[in-house]
């Protein structure tokens, strides 16, 4: 059944001239001017009527493609994501006992929300958000390998439909053996990923693994005593005004490379368990946090402040060294490059002073190897040596081999040869309003938004400009043709309101096609312009519908 005109005259919403003070992005910029969102407290945002009918096209899009792989769609109650898993895995051991009732794909749509201490972007880094979640269960690797295809089938179509330019890259997999990002390129965008210039590699930033330095032992995610040799003991030296690396180096005549930067972080657990976090990096690099997140999690992690170091008096802000405090006052992370046997001038848990000659594996032993630092230009590929780029986007999807992990959330089914078989998991993720918000942030011109045809709000923004009633007459039966054709119109019928403001709102709004019922009503046309390319004709009465149709459907065609 096709859908009457949606007639600006009645609808909620109210465009504004001038960018909300408070957005920080393209996408916020134009989706609150143009009345799709609106602000309602920091990351938090209500979705008005023509918002929501983008919202329904990419979840109509998603529920089609879901259907076309054989997922079936179910509702879980609001839970923050380890939860739902623990949800998930709950239900399915209750209703399934062989492999002959697998494989199964069940997935959600629904409202969710994060901890989101920093929300920014509009809809890139939100507090809630709306987002889609499913879920494969298999007997065996070949059915979850399968499974996992076919999801980042359906994703990499979703994302081609919607326009957007994105990258398939590494990411860590987390309890999971394998799992991958798709991230919509953008500066707005606060993830970070490389790619090689030399061969096919690519990854999220928290994913690229890091070279040792050259030591006297092997790293591989544990510490490695190093065996005594010619070093000479650590030595404490009087270090007085050294704030930064810089100077620190400077004094001791050595490289910034050769000092070890050490961190502070406060980790707390979902039970509110909190513990001090010291992370070491070399002393020309910047430790990631998103890489100290994914190697805590789920304990959420921050900065020390001034309340923790009045707490821990024994850790001397701007002076924190491992030696005699790493295992005792913090749990110690190193990155690789801190392998055994290398030597560092780090501070020396003392106001003013530092210590040089400190040996990895002698002088201090890390709990635990994790890549930290936050990767940079030119470093090396770990695939084959060339140069790494550094490119920034938003994480837009993640899809995930769980495999038979974690076991603590394992089902168990009756196996083909008559034994308890551990069923094989995969997770996959779409944020639906994030998704959204990456399109507005690629697809607009200076003026406004331009969609793509799969997820504008309509296919046809009909104006019509001037006060004559044969115009709005004219305008309305153009309208209901149009949707009788099978299109979404949105016919402008105000009154009051003068062209240029009908046109300017057309514009911002970004329709991808806009007829004009105007001056050329007297001579039997009406203007038909293509939003994103500009391009304008007039177009006999008669055969309007015809044009517009053809250019909808090549609009739909590109994606």
């Amino acid at each position: 059944m096709n859908s009457p005109p949606l007639r600006l005259s009645q609808l909620f919403l109210r465009t504004l001239r001038e960018d909300p003070a408070d957005a920080d992005a393209a996408n916020a910029r134009l989706l609150i001017r143009g009345g799709y969102i609106r602000r309602l407290a920091p990351g938090v945002h209500a979705w008005l009527p023509l918002g929501q009918l983008v919202l329904d096209e990419v979840e109509r899009m998603l529920r089609a493609e879901m259907a076309g792989i054989g997922a079936q769609e179910m509702r879980l109650p609001g839970a923050a994501a380890p939860a739902q898993l623990h949800l998930m895995m709950s239900l399915l051991r209750g209703e399934v006992s062989s492999y002959r009732d697998l494989p199964v794909t069940l997935f959600q749509i629904q409202p969710a929300a994060r901890d989101e201490p920093r929300p920014r972007a509009g809809l890139l880094r939100a507090r809630e958000f709306v987002a889609h979640e499913a879920w494969s269960f298999d007997a065996d690797f070949d059915g979850l390998q399968s499974a996992y295809n076919r999801h980042r089938a359906v994703y990499m179509r979703i994302l081609e439909r919607a326009e957007l330019d994105y990258r398939i890259v590494a990411a860590p997999a987390g309890e999971g053996e394998h799992a991958e990002q798709f991230l919509a390129v953008t500066e707005a965008g606060e993830d970070l990923f490389v790619t090689c210039g030399a061969c096919d590699y690519a990854a999220t930033s928290a994913a690229v693994r890091g070279p040792a330095r050259k030591g006297s032992g092997a790293v591989d995610g544990k510490a490695h005593p190093a065996p005594l040799g010619p070093t000479p003991a650590p030595e404490e030296v009087d270090t007085p005004d050294t704030p930064t690396i810089e100077a620190l180096a400077d004094r001791m005549g050595v490289p910034s490379s050769a000092t070890l930067k050490n961190l502070l972080l406060m980790a707390t657990t979902p039970e509110g368990v909190r513990e001090v976090i010291a992370v070491g990096v070399p002393g020309d690099r910047e430790v990631d946090l998103h890489r100290v997140q994914a190697a805590l999690a789920p304990a959420r992690v921050e900065l020390f402040g001034d309340e923790d170091f009045a707490a821990h008096p024994e850790l001397i802000r701007g002076y924190v060294g491992p030696q005699a405090l790493a295992g005792k006052a913090f749990r110690y992370l190193a990155d690789p490059r801190i392998s055994p046997g290398t030597v560092w001038v780090t501070g020396a848990n003392a106001p003013g002073r530092h210590v040089r000659n400190l040996v990895a594996g002698r002088d201090f032993v890390p709990d635990r190897y994790v890549d930290l630092v936050l990767v940079r230009d030119d470093d090396p590929c770990p695939a084959c040596g060339g140069r790494l780029r550094l490119h920034r986007g938003v994480a837009v999807a993640r899809i995930a081999r769980l495999g038979r992990r974690p076991a603590s959330v394992a089902v168990d089914v009756l196996g083909r040869d008559g034994r308890p078989a551990r069923v094989a998991v995969g997770n996959y993720g779409l944020g639906v309003s994030r998704l959204i918000g990456a399109v507005a942030e690629q697809h607009h011109d200076e003026v406004g938004l331009t969609w793509p045809g799969p997820v504008a709000p309509a296919d046809l923004h009909l104006v019509a400009a001037g006060r004559g009633e044969g115009v709005h007459l004219a305008a309305g039966r153009l309208a209901d043709a149009a949707s009788a054709a099978g299109l979404r119109v949105l016919l402008d019928d105000r009154t009051g309101v003068s062209a240029g403001v009908k046109f300017a709102d057309a514009e911002l709004l970004g329709i991808p096609v806009i007829a004009v019922v105007g001056r050329g009503l007297a001579t039997g046309t009406v203007e038909i312009r293509e939003r994103r390319s500009g391009q304008r004709s007039d177009v006999a009465l008669a055969a309007a519908i015809g044009t517009i149709r053809e250019l909808v459907e090549a609009g739909r065609g590109r994606g």
